[in-house]
């Protein structure tokens, strides 16, 4: 009843919105007499604020559109890879007609991005995404909002995140022999077992494993977060924060935890910050500071569009990861797709190495919960273990900003580098073709002289050429044959990275602290082919 009221009152605000909108418009536009009045710029500011604090936040885009790899200009197309119901595997493909850039693109590991589902989309790592382009195949999963799959795709369960999870690994080996896996947050619980039970499958396992601030043992530092879900029953958050989807949405009558009850929890955190921060837009409009003012309206773009959870998925990962600590207690177990029972053994891992990632200033997942990813992995050899605190670093920083990109991405790239091996995609096939055809061609105008030549006198002398013919381009085919095939080689030797940067010092921004903030209550109200062929114009990695 609470999810009808709420769209019953948004439906009733969209005329004043808009109406907040267009007048914004009238006292700003230079063209309209309204925007010569004294009190213009006040009245514009004060509409627009009231239109973004009404408005409906949509699904955010990436917006990565191209990346820099060494001074040259790379191009990048989203597309999706695989489409579940309720996720979509979403490949970054990255295109240059650089000739040496190309090489180095094709030869880059390949990096699955697990993405939280808590609330906000995918787009949150949009800054990991774009960051990690440059030297990675970046591929990442997109969750969808629940009150949008219809009822027909069943439901949806924290066992088929791990399944999602392990899908979406096996794709990725399929395609390159393997590949590396990164979690942030909420999804390292789900994809440690994914790895775990592929492991005690006797599977293939990703080659490295790196998580980032990430609930793995909940007991250890509590925060709030910790706090909230231990103080309130399971029957609690099942009675009071789990609702049907109205009727205008294609997902109706389906039982989620929405994402209206997500915002509530993220701005009742921090209140007063929220309240500078909007009034702080306000006198930015006004003195037409309009590099702060787009820096606010890109935060509160991703910050306030939220999506609609599964409730089974929300209930059980409360109880699995928050209250029960199943993961830590070795009694977790997990349905496969073809229903069989199978126990999470992290223990079973031994080919995969593990870098965990805390922030100094975390206060979502407290020092040491990521940690403890180690002493569960004891079958992970020591020297292929490492872990890293970020000073200074809040949740948020872990993942995007400054020390991100700096401190942080410096240590992954460099342990994925480590780790890596050749891919299954090579140049092989392509050599191949090309000896034959250039063979056959050599060839070819041998074969069609020779029976053509029949005057007595002239036939002894195209019978002595003919074998020279075939002798002179033979030579260089098998030069170029073998300088080919060992081309691979030394392609797959990846350029040494580039030593990190030391991280710049500095209190984090009051807006970028807040969604770490405001991430709590994600994790606590809601826990947390065949290879195409290049152009001329333009080739493809």
């Amino acid at each position: 009843m609470l999810y009808h009221i709420y769209e019953t009152q948004r439906s009733l605000m969209e005329p004043f919105t808009d109406f907040a909108q267009a007048a914004s418009k009238l006292f700003s536009n230079p063209v309209s007499p309204l925007s010569q009045t004294s009190a213009a710029q006040r009245m514009a500011a004060g509409y627009d604020l009231l239109y973004r604090l009404g408005k409906d936040y949509e699904k955010p885009t990436f917006d990565i559109h191209t990346v820099d790899v060494d001074g040259v200009g790379v191009a990048i197309h989203e597309r999706i890879e695989v489409n579940k119901p309720f996720c979509e595997l979403r490949r970054f493909k990255r295109f240059s007609d650089d000739p040496a850039t190309l090489t180095k693109l094709k030869t880059q590991p390949v990096v699955l991005i697990v993405a939280p589902l808590s609330g906000h989309y995918s787009t949150l790592l949009r800054d990991t995404v774009r960051t990690m382009l440059k030297d990675h195949k970046v591929y990442i999963t997109d969750w969808k909002n629940a009150r949008l799959v219809p009822l027909s795709e069943g439901e949806f369960h924290l066992d088929d995140y791990v399944n999602y999870v392990q899908e979406f690994i096996r794709h990725l080996q399929g395609e390159y022999g393997n590949c590396h896996v990164i979690s942030v947050c909420q999804p390292t619980v789900p994809v440690l077992a994914a790895v775990s039970l592929m492991a005690s499958r006797g599977e293939k396992t990703p080659l490295t494993m790196t998580m980032m601030g990430g609930p793995i043992d909940a007991r250890k530092s509590p925060t709030s977060v910790n706090n909230l879900a231990t103080n309130r029953s399971f029957e609690w958050f099942e009675n009071n924060v789990i609702y049907r989807v109205p009727e205008k949405f294609p997902g109706a009558g389906r039982r989620v935890y929405p994402g209206f009850l997500q915002y509530t929890g993220f701005v009742a955190m921090n209140p007063d910050r929220h309240a500078t921060s909007h009034y702080d837009y306000f006198k930015d409009l006004i003195k037409g500071d309009d590099a702060s003012v787009e820096a606010h309206r890109k935060f509160y773009d991703e910050y306030n569009a939220v999506l609609d959870m599964d409730a089974d998925y929300y209930l059980e990962t409360i109880r699995t990861v928050f209250q029960d600590y199943k993961l830590v207690h070795g009694t977790w177990d997990v349905r496969s797709p073809a229903g069989k029972i199978e126990r999470v053994r992290p223990q079973d891992i031994t080919t995969t190495a593990l870098f965990t990632v805390e922030g100094e200033l975390d206060d979502i997942s407290g020092s040491g919960q990521t940690e403890a990813a180690h002493d569960l992995c004891s079958g992970i050899v020591r020297k292929e273990q490492r872990h890293l605190e970020a000073k200074g670093a809040g949740h948020y920083g872990i993942f995007s900003g400054r020390r991100w990109r700096d401190l942080v991405y410096p240590k992954v790239r460099q342990f994925i580098l480590e780790h890596e091996v050749p891919q299954k995609k090579s140049a092989e096939p392509a050599v191949t073709t090309t000896v034959a055809t250039v063979v056959e061609t050599a060839a070819a105008p041998v074969r069609a002289k020779a029976p053509a030549a029949k005057p007595v006198v002239k036939v002894a002398k195209v019978a002595t050429k003919a074998p020279t013919a075939v002798k002179v381009p033979a030579t260089p085919v098998r030069a170029t044959a073998k300088k080919t095939t060992a081309a691979p080689a030394v392609a797959t030797r990846w350029v040494k990275p580039e030593a990190a940067t030391q991280a710049a010092t500095g209190a984090a921004e009051p807006v970028k602290a807040d969604l770490g903030t405001a991430k709590a209550a994600a994790v606590t109200a809601a826990p947390a082919g065949p290879r195409s062929r290049t152009s001329s114009k333009a080739r493809k990695a």
